[in-house]
């Protein structure tokens, strides 16, 4: 099986503004404009966290649009979640998943089937961007929760170009990744590189960034 690499880090915001605020304040860097996303109503701002271990990896604080209709599904990264959205209106912004990047996505999908998981179906999205219209396949649960609280990453596939791209440069770099709870089989299957798997107690994420305020932790939601 082929190797997955770590595509982005998802960061939810109660607003996008609000997300953006707190980028600058603990990150001591701006985030850039994203775009829509007309497949589940949402928005996003995008910060470069490209390095050594994790190339083209970038960090998406994301928010539902208010001026979108529903998406008449779950959201992704379990945004519809009345529990979240009152943690991220009562303590700011959470780091709530991460995605993989895969060339062979649906033969991912369905090894993560055959261990027993439910990753949901491949669905196609898009958003426009002022260097034209980015496209992919992601693979979304039924109902938006990401697997194993989060250590089981969304599955991606990109199709042309990738966000980092043409995002500008940063001085926040993603160090270490660390994730607990995920299942052996399921490790097996994809192969993720540079990030460190954990059997001692703690969040299901753990994200460790340079930044230009210091070191910087960010960790998941509390285990279901």
């Amino acid at each position: 099986m082929q190797h997955t690499e770590v595509d982005h880090l998802v960061v939810a915001a109660a607003t996008l503004a609000e997300g953006e605020a707190w980028c600058e304040r603990v990150m001591g860097q701006a985030s850039v404009p994203g775009g829509r996303h007309a497949l589940m109503s949402t928005h996003n701002r995008l910060l470069a966290l490209g390095s050594p271990a994790f190339p083209r990896c970038y960090l998406e604080i994301i928010a539902i649009d208010p001026q979108a209709p529903p998406p008449g599904r779950a959201r992704w990264f379990q945004l519809d979640d009345e529990d979240l959205q009152a943690r991220l209106k009562r303590d700011g912004p959470q780091l709530v998943g991460f995605v993989a990047r895969s060339a062979m996505v649906d033969i991912h999908r369905w090894g993560l089937i055959n261990c027993r998981l439910q990753p949901g179906p491949t669905l196609k999205a898009s958003r426009d961007t002022p260097q034209g219209l980015l496209q992919w396949q992601i693979v979304v649960p039924d109902d938006g929760r990401p697997l194993a609280g989060g250590a089981v990453p969304t599955l991606i596939q990109w199709q042309g170009p990738h966000p980092a791209d043409h995002l500008p440069a940063s001085a926040v770099r993603l160090q270490t990744l660390a994730i607990r709870g995920l299942p052996e089989q399921a490790a097996q299957v994809l192969r993720l590189r540079g990030v460190v798997r954990r059997a001692d107690a703690g969040p299901p994420l753990q994200a460790t960034l340079d930044t230009p305020c210091g070191e910087l932790t960010l960790s998941g939601p509390p285990a279901p």
